[in-house]
């Protein structure tokens, strides 16, 4: 049997990747989606993920609706990265996979009860619904195999000069996140600026020759023109399927053991993920965190998840 995983996600052109990639490779069993407010409003990012799903043909996958707001503070959304819809460039036809009628912690309790071995818990936006999973049900800490999330970085961030967008939507989750226990996986924007999909990447889906292939195309090509646009690279970095890439191939992304904290208070720095690498805090390390990836290899596991659903939604 495949890992046990629950995507937790805020689709998102990555996002959408990710959803794939899960649901493509045998040595993930994709257990449940769930949708948090992040890369647009909770709306958005719910009926995206119900569209990634119907147009790959990803059925029996229950999808559940999460927190539309941080623990403290406003909505923040990436409007000017994902667009209006969260999922611009493909025209969408409306969705036919269905809404789970639970809510997202439910949803997750729920399937980690069920389940007999402990799960993967795979957040690739804001921490909120798993912080407030952590805060409901604390007792369901043994049921969780480990946290692989996106957010973060060793570096500067993309939001704020030192913070990242999904850190920096809901510090406040984040920190419960990174001090609850459990073994915690970041793979930063260190990491995802080493998978960018530049226009060699991009053709290699066109040449697929699939509608789903097509559909990937419109969503690269719409997502990399923003981060020329408004970050200057030549492609845009696919972040999110880090994650799942790492549960299926351990040694494409080298981890650190690190202390990571997260900064709440400062002026210029919150959402910060402080990260020492080097041990100069003493502290000892809550995380592994992301170095170095293998971004060819990286590629044909994305690659291959579409030409695997695409030929059979052909």
């Amino acid at each position: 049997m495949g890992i046990p995983v629950i995507l937790d996600c805020d689709p998102g052109h990555d996002d959408a990747f990710n959803i794939l990639l899960a649901a493509a490779h045998p040595a993930i069993d994709l257990l449940a989606i769930t949708t948090v407010a992040g890369n647009q409003t909770l709306e958005k990012t719910t009926l995206n993920a119900r569209r990634v799903c119907t147009v790959a043909g990803i059925e029996g996958v229950p999808i559940a609706a999460g927190r539309d707001r941080p623990l403290h503070g406003p909505v923040r959304v990436a409007a000017s990265i994902h667009g209006e819809s969260g999922l611009d460039g493909p025209g969408f036809k409306d969705p036919t996979v269905p809404l789970d009628p639970r809510d997202a912690l439910t949803l997750i309790r729920d399937t980690l009860l069920a389940h007999p071995r402990p799960v993967t818990l795979v957040p690739t936006g804001p921490l909120t619904n798993i912080a407030a999973l952590l805060l409901a049900y604390p007792d369901l800490a043994g049921r969780i195999e480990r946290i692989v999330l996106m957010g973060g970085s060793t570096g500067r961030g993309n939001t704020t000069p030192a913070a990242e967008f999904n850190i920096h939507c809901d510090p406040e989750a984040a920190d419960l996140v990174f001090s609850s226990g459990l073994p915690v996986t970041m793979l930063g924007l260190n990491a995802s600026h080493q998978v960018l999909a530049t226009e060699d990447v991009i053709a290699r889906f066109d040449a697929l020759g699939t509608p789903l292939a097509g559909i990937c195309t419109q969503m690269l090509g719409f997502f990399a023109d923003r981060y020329r646009e408004v970050f200057g690279l030549p492609g845009a970095p696919l972040h999110d399927p880090l994650t799942v890439a790492h549960l299926i191939d351990p040694d494409l992304i080298t981890l650190v053991p690190a202390s990571v904290a997260i900064e709440l208070t400062g002026t210029h720095t919150r959402g910060a993920t402080v990260v020492d690498l080097h041990g100069v805090t003493g502290r000892a390390p809550n995380a592994e965190v992301a170095t170095v990836v293998d971004a060819d290899r990286f590629w044909d596991l994305i690659v291959d998840s579409v030409r695997v659903l695409g030929r059979d939604t052909a």
